[in-house]
C-alpha cells in the first residue's frame, strides 16, 4: 500500500496478515484444474449467490486434501504430503484473497457482504488449519535431506509459522486462539468498513477555492445553494491542503480529515488492540509487537524501537533545517510567526518550493494526465524487465471503470492485472495491491489487482495528476510486477510476493527513482494539451523541489512507526491511542498537536500492518541501498534490471529478503546509501 501499499501494502488481506505462511502485502491465490486453471477470475460475472458457492467451493477442496494428508500412513514425502498441503493453500488463498478484493472494491452491497462473510471463513479455514497438529508433524516429518533450497526453506518457515500459531499448544489453548482470531477478522473488517464509507461531505463556497488549479475548480459543480462538496477522498482533500490560499478553509478539512471513521472506530480500535495482546499472551509473548515481529527481519518489538530511534537520529539535523525554510517563508506572510500549524504543512511546503526552488506544483501538473501516466508506468516497465502489457477490452471486470490486462513474455502469457483508479461509493479509498490469484509455474499465471484512487475517469476530466500521485502509480505498480515475476514458483507458500512484511516495500519504493528522473519522464510526461514533453530543466527543479522537506517527512513517518508500535508493545491497560498518537507527534515534529483529532480512527495501517509500520523506512532503507547498483545516466538500461528482476524479485520467497538483496548488491545491504539520501541537498 503505498503510499504506501500498501499496499499492502498492502494491507488489504486483513484476516491472513499475521497468519499466512510468510506475511503478503494484500490477498492471495488458486489452483483450478489446467483447462480453466488461467481463465480471469471475474469470468461469469458472479453475483452476490454465485460469488459465495464459488469461495465455499474452494473451501471445501481445502478441507478435502488436508483430510487426505492426515490420512496418510507410511513414510512422509513431498507428494504425499507437502504437495497435499500446498494444494490446500492454493485453494484457501484464492478464497481469501478475491473476498478480500470484492469486500473492498465491489459496487454491489450484496456481492461485498457475501465477500465479508467468505473472508471470514477463509480465515477461519486458515486459523483451523493452522492449529492442526496433523498437518504440523506431517510436515516435520518430511526428511530435509537431499531437497532442493527453496523447497527446504518452505517447510521451515511454515513449521516456524504453525509454531507461532499455536499448533504446539494444547486442546483448551488452542481453542482459545482460535475464537480470538476468528473475533480479529470481524473487528478488522468493521474497522476498514468505517474508514471506506466515512467520505464527509464537506460543503465548500468556491470564492474559499482561491489558489486551486483551474481543472479542480471546473469539476466542482455548486449545487443549488451555491455550495460545492468535498469529500475526504484524496484528489478533493489534497489540492486544498497544498495550494488553497484560504487558511480557515484548509484548518477546517484538517479536522474533518483527521476525524474520519470517528467515533466509529474508537471503540473498534481498543477492541482490536486488546484482542491482540490477549492473543500474543496465550502465545507465550510479552505483547503483540513481539508476537508480530518474531517472523520478520527486525525480530522483535525491542529492534524495531531501536530502528525507529535510529532513523529519528540520523533526520534530525535535516528536519531542523527544513523547519527553518517552513517559517522562513511563512514570515513573509505573517512577520511575528513562531510555528507551523499542522493545516499549513502542505501549503507552506509547496510556497517554499516555489519561492526557493523556482518550482510551482501546478507547472507541471498539464503533463501529468492520468491515461499518459498509465502508458507511461506500463512503457518504463516493459523497458526494463522485457515484458508486453496488452489492454483486454472485453475481460470481465467488476465495475465498468476497471481495466483488464495481460502479461506476455516472448509471446507467452505470463500475468494478468486489473486497475480500479478512480474513486467511487464504497470503495477502498487508499492504494494497494490486491493479490487473486499466486502464480505456480506450468499449472496457472499470476492476477492480481491495482486498487487507487486518482483524478481521471471521467471523458470530461483529463485527471492531472499531483507528483505524489505519480509516486504512488510507480510505488503500487512495483508490487505488481513482484507478483507477476515472482508468481512462477514451484509451491504457492513461497510463489509470489511472500517475502518478509518488511521487505515487501523495498521493490516498490525503488521503483519510484524512476519518476524523477528527466529522460524516462519524458517519453510519458507531455502536456495534454499541447503535446509538448515536459522540459529536462522542469524535472530538474521537480527533483530538487521535492526533495525539500524529506527530514520532516521521515519524522511524520516516525510518529506513525512509534505510534503502531506503542499502542501493540505494552499492555492495553496502558494504551491511550489519542495520548500515543499525541506524545508521539510532540516528541518527533516541530507543529503543535491538534487537540480534537483522532488520526488514529482512519489510520488503516493500524489494522493490516498493526506494530509494524516501521517496515515503510526500513524497506526504504533496503530500496536505496539496492538503487545505488544502478546507473543514474541511463537508468531505462534494461542489463540492471535485468540482473535485479533475477536476483530479488523472481525468487519470491524462497530464501530469506536479506539473501535476496545479498545476491543482487554482492554484499549485505547497509545504511550508508540511505543517510547519504536524506542528507542530500540538491
Amino acid at each position: 500500500m503505498t503510499l504506501n501499499r500498501s499496499l499492502l501494502s498492502a494491507v488489504a488481506a486483513l484476516a491472513l496478515a499475521a497468519l499466512l505462511p510468510a506475511t503478503v502485502p494484500a490477498a492471495t491465490k488458486n489452483a483450478a484444474p489446467a483447462a480453466t486453471a488461467d481463465a480471469p477470475f471475474w469470468t461469469g460475472q458472479p453475483n452476490a449467490a454465485s460469488f459465495e458457492k464459488m469461495q465455499r467451493d474452494r473451501l471445501a477442496k481445502a478441507r478435502d486434501l488436508i483430510s487426505k494428508l492426515a490420512a496418510v500412513s507410511g513414510k512422509r514425502t513431498l507428494d504425499n504430503t507437502l504437495k497435499l498441503y500446498d494444494d490446500a493453500l492454493i485453494q484457501l488463498d484464492m478464497a481469501a484473497s478475491q473476498s478480500s478484493l470484492m469486500e473492498n472494491v465491489h459496487p454491489d452491497s450484496g456481492v461485498r457482504s457475501a465477500a465479508e462473510t467468505m473472508s471470514q471463513e477463509s480465515s477461519a479455514l486458515f486459523t483451523e488449519i493452522s492449529l492442526d497438529r496433523r498437518v504440523y508433524d506431517a510436515l516435520a516429518a518430511i526428511p530435509l535431506d537431499g531437497l532442493d533450497a527453496p523447497t527446504a526453506h518452505y517447510i521451515k518457515t511454515s513449521l516456524r509459522d504453525f509454531k507461532l500459531s499455536g499448533v504446539d499448544r494444547d486442546d483448551a489453548t488452542r481453542k482459545k486462539v482460535k475464537a480470538l482470531n476468528d473475533e480479529l477478522v470481524i473487528i478488522g473488517q468493521a474497522f476498514q468498513k468505517n474508514i471506506s464509507t466515512d467520505k464527509r461531505p464537506m460543503a465548500v463556497d468556491p470564492a474559499e477555492l482561491d489558489g486551486l488549479p483551474a481543472d479542480y475548480i471546473a469539476r466542482k459543480k455548486p449545487g443549488a445553494d451555491g455550495k460545492i462538496m468535498v469529500t475526504m477522498d484524496y484528489p478533493d482533500a489534497q489540492p486544498i491542503f497544498t495550494y488553497a490560499k484560504n487558511e480557515a478553509l484548509r484548518k477546517r478539512l484538517y479536522m474533518e480529515y483527521n476525524n474520519r471513521a470517528f467515533p466509529s472506530n474508537v471503540q473498534v480500535l481498543d477492541q482490536m488492540i486488546a484482542k491482540r495482546h490477549e492473543l500474543a499472551k496465550l502465545l507465550g509473548f510479552a505483547n503483540w509487537a513481539d508476537y508480530i515481529t518474531a517472523n520478520k527481519m527486525i525480530g522483535s518489538g525491542r529492534n524495531a524501537s531501536d530502528f525507529i530511534d535510529q532513523i529519528v537520529t540520523a533526520s534530525t539535523d535535516r528536519a531542523a533545517a527544513d523547519l527553518q525554510q517552513l517559517l522562513a517563508r511563512k514570515k513573509k506572510d505573517t512577520p511575528d510567526a513562531q510555528v507551523i500549524n499542522a493545516w499549513e504543512v502542505q501549503y507552506y511546503m509547496e510556497a517554499v518550493r516555489r519561492t526557493d526552488y523556482n518550482f510551482d506544483q501546478q507547472s507541471i501538473r498539464p503533463y501529468l494526465p492520468y491515461n499518459q501516466v498509465k502508458q507511461g508506468v506500463l512503457d518504463v516497465s516493459a523497458k526494463l524487465f522485457g515484458v508486453t502489457f496488452k489492454q483486454m477490452k472485453d475481460m470481465p471486470v467488476w465495475d465498468p471503470s476497471v481495466e483488464a490486462y495481460e502479461v506476455y513474455e516472448k509471446g507467452k502469457l505470463v500475468g494478468r492485472f486489473y486497475l480500479d483508479m478512480h474513486p467511487r461509493a464504497n470503495k477502498y479509498n487508499h492504494a494497494a495491491q490486491f493479490d487473486i490469484r499466486t502464480g505456480l509455474e506450468g499449472r496457472q499465471i499470476p492476477e492480481a489487482a491495482l486498487v487507487c484512487n486518482f483524478p481521471g475517469g471521467d471523458a470530461s476530466d483529463p485527471g492531472l495528476m499531483e507528483f505524489n500521485d505519480v509516486k504512488t502509480y510507480f510505488h503500487e505498480f512495483g508490487h505488481l510486477l513482484h507478483t507477476m515475476f515472482a508468481g512462477h514458483g514451484k509451491w504457492v507458500g513461497i510463489s509470489g510476493i511472500r517475502t518478509e512484511q518488511d521487505f515487501v516495500e523495498a521493490p516498490s519504493q525503488m521503483l519510484e527513482e524512476w519518476m524523477i528522473d528527466p529522460p524516462t519522464l519524458q517519453n510519458f510526461a507531455k502536456h495534454y494539451q499541447t503535446g509538448q514533453p515536459v522540459p529536462a530543466e522542469m524535472v530538474t527543479q521537480m527533483k530538487r523541489a521535492n526533495d525539500f522537506g524529506k527530514g520532516l517527512n521521515v519524522r511524520r513517518q516516525m510518529v506513525l512507526a512509534r505510534t503502531s508500535l506503542s499502542i501493540y508493545d505494552r499492555d492495553p491497560a496502558q494504551v491511550n491511542v489519542d495520548q500515543t498518537l499525541k506524545d508521539a507527534t510532540t516528541k518527533y515534529l516541530p507543529y503543535p498537536y491538534v487537540d480534537g483529532t483522532h488520526f488514529q480512527c482512519a489510520f488503516g495501517h493500524l489494522n493490516g500492518y498493526s506494530a509494524v509500520y516501521y517496515t515503510y523506512m526500513w524497506s526504504l532503507v533496503i530500496a536505496k541501498d539496492m538503487f545505488s547498483k544502478f546507473d543514474k545516466r541511463n537508468l531505462l538500461d534494461p542489463t540492471i534490471a535485468a540482473e535485479y528482476r533475477r536476483a530479488v524479485l523472481a525468487p519470491g520467497a524462497s530464501k530469506p529478503a536479506a539473501e535476496l538483496v545479498k545476491d543482487f548488491l554482492g554484499r549485505p545491504y547497509g545504511f550508508d546509501s540511505y543517510k547519504a539520501w536524506l542528507n542530500e541537498v540538491n
